[in-house]
């Protein structure tokens, strides 16, 4: 895997999609891969967050609202800091992406997008998450809104993690640089 160092400038990154998209663990590498910090949003829910998704319940729009604005508030923090952070968070709604961006206007978002089929999949074989059945999964699929090309970078979860990584950190590299080899 290519290695992406700071010299390319600092980035605030979301990882975002559903559940079971891979969220967290392309989030780590591509957090290692740029020399970021990772932070996965999942730890920022509150405890009546956690409860009820464990109990099987979807989070609505106010379950969210603290959520985001803390998540926002750490994009903030790292760009305040020109320091890059790569954070995984589920980002269902265009109006979601756009609270997390008023913590850095200039936020670059990786979608991870995948098949249901393949995100049932891969939920049934995870362990001991928070993140209970397909009710949920299909809460999730019908709140999204799938970001435009403008808005991100859209990539298939059927490629492999050092693929997504290697295709996504390519659109960090300035053009000038891209061009030069």
């Amino acid at each position: 895997m290519t290695t992406y160092s700071a010299h390319n400038g600092s980035h605030r990154i979301l990882v975002m999609g559903v559940s079971g998209s891979g969220k967290s663990h392309i989030g780590q590498q591509l957090a290692a891969s740029l020399g970021a910090t990772f932070i996965d949003g999942d730890d920022h829910h509150s405890p009546a967050n956690v409860a009820k998704m464990a109990s099987g319940q979807p989070l609505n729009d106010d379950d969210r609202r603290d959520w985001l604005a803390t998540l926002a508030g750490l994009f903030a923090q790292y760009n305040a800091q020109d320091a890059s952070v790569v954070i995984a968070c589920s980002g269902l709604k265009r109006r979601y992406r756009d609270r997390l961006r008023e913590g850095d206007s200039a936020l670059r978002i990786l979608y991870l997008e995948g098949s249901h089929e393949l995100l049932r999949e891969r939920l049934e074989t995870r362990a001991g998450h928070f993140f209970k059945g397909d009710s949920m999964l299909a809460s999730q699929l019908a709140d999204l809104e799938p970001p435009q090309a403008d808005e991100a970078v859209t990539l298939s979860i059927s490629l492999t993690p050092a693929v997504i990584v290697e295709r996504f950190s390519a659109t960090l590299v300035p053009e000038q640089r891209r061009s030069l080899g």
